[in-house]
């Protein structure tokens, strides 16, 4: 793993071998959270937010930019906090902690925004694969998948407050993708009956609560201080 500016708190393996998509060959994806040394928050420069990297595929937010990020409802970020427990690779008390906090950071409003705004993105891209070409036609499936992914996640979330990353049918999922490759069109009303189910009343508050992230966020910083 490539050196970390900080501590890491919280790391797992994401992306399609969470979510039951992974196949022989397919790429081990990791999303992790790191705090940086308290004192280097007191200067003129602030230190990276981030740290993206391919070879290994891994991503690291420092823990003040993952809770912006959850509190927004990232559907990226935030399945850090849901994985299933075999998936991490790094939980550190403060990573207890802040997985006992994931509710806290839902919302309706953010959870319907920025879930159908990725999956809406995955839909435009859709639009534009040519799909006749061989890989076009895999990247394509792969956003279809996605698309229902994040359709279906954001309904439960919405109506339970339960973020399943691990699908309960990945092959059903698989297989309409392929089928919305082939016609995009028939996305359309995937994305539609989530719009409504979305606008109906659900559990979740019209606002997260960002006290509970606050107090986490300034327990980090007291146990990463060493003047």
């Amino acid at each position: 793993m490539p050196t970390t500016p900080g501590t890491v708190l919280l790391s797992g393996i994401v992306g399609s071998t969470a979510y039951g998509f992974a196949h022989a060959g397919s790429d081990l994806d990791r999303l992790g959270l790191f705090a940086v040394p308290t004192e280097e928050l007191h200067g003129l420069h602030r230190p990276a937010e981030s740290q993206v990297t391919t070879e290994p595929d891994l991503t690291l937010h420092e823990a003040a930019k993952w809770c912006r990020l959850a509190l927004s409802c990232n559907p990226t970020a935030s399945e850090l906090v849901w994985l299933p427990d075999e998936l991490y690779e790094t939980r550190t008390p403060l990573g207890e902690e802040l997985i006992a906090l994931r509710s806290t950071f839902l919302s309706a409003p953010a959870v319907r925004k920025a879930y159908l705004g990725y999956a809406d993105q995955q839909f435009r891209k859709l639009l534009t694969r040519d799909t006749a070409d061989p890989t076009a036609r895999r990247r394509a499936a792969k956003h279809a998948r996605h698309l229902v992914r994040l359709t279906e996640q954001a309904v439960r979330l919405h109506e339970s407050g339960l973020n399943l990353i691990r699908l309960p049918d990945p092959e059903r999922v698989r297989e309409l993708g392929e089928r919305i490759a082939a016609r995009p069109a028939t996305a359309e009303p995937l994305l539609a009956e989530a719009a409504e189910r979305l606008s109906r009343p659900g559990v979740l508050p019209d606002a997260p609560d960002p006290h509970p992230a606050e107090a986490w966020l300034r327990r980090v910083r007291a146990a990463h201080y060493a003047p």
